[in-house]
């Protein structure tokens, strides 16, 4: 059974700001505390439908990689992108969202909904060394909210 996480913040920033910050996935090593990094593959320049990624992860001395694809791009509103292993293996689907709150404010919404099969989980709690996926992802979508809306509240 498929399995879901999701945290919203509410930042006292427009809108437009804030998908700015996040649909541009090159900064998701300054908001993830686990991905170090995303480097943009075949020629992609940034997010787009279709644009293909690898991410650098990292929790303490573990480090692995993934693969990534931007599957929705609603301007303003919603980036999505799916995430894969080795051998092209779903791992799971992340989705930012965005929703005004008049010109200063907006609701920030990250959602994690998890794709892999038994033995992905098997492979990915080695891998990675976390046991409950769906509570790590969950402080971790937290911590990179705060520092969304920090950088988005600032500026």
């Amino acid at each position: 059974m498929a399995q879901h996480a999701s945290v919203s913040v509410r930042v006292a920033a427009p809108a437009s700001r804030v998908f700015t910050l996040v649909s541009d996935l090159s900064r998701m090593g300054d908001w993830s505390p686990e991905c170090e990094r995303v480097e943009w593959l075949d020629g992609a320049k940034g997010t787009a439908v279709g644009a293909r990624f690898k991410g650098h992860n990292r929790r303490g001395q573990r480090r692995w990689s993934t693969n990534g694809k931007v599957v929705a791009l609603e301007d303003g509103r919603e980036v999505a992108f799916d995430i894969t292993s080795v051998a092209n293996l779903p791992v799971a689907r992340w989705t930012y969202r965005v929703e005004a709150e008049g010109d200063d404010a907006c609701t920030l919404t990250e959602r994690w909904d998890d794709r892999r099969g038994s033995v992905m989980k098997v492979l990915g709690r080695l891998a990675t060394g976390v046991k409950d996926r769906d509570e790590h992802n969950t402080k971790g979508m937290e911590e990179t909210l705060q520092r969304i809306k920090a950088a988005a509240e600032t500026q």
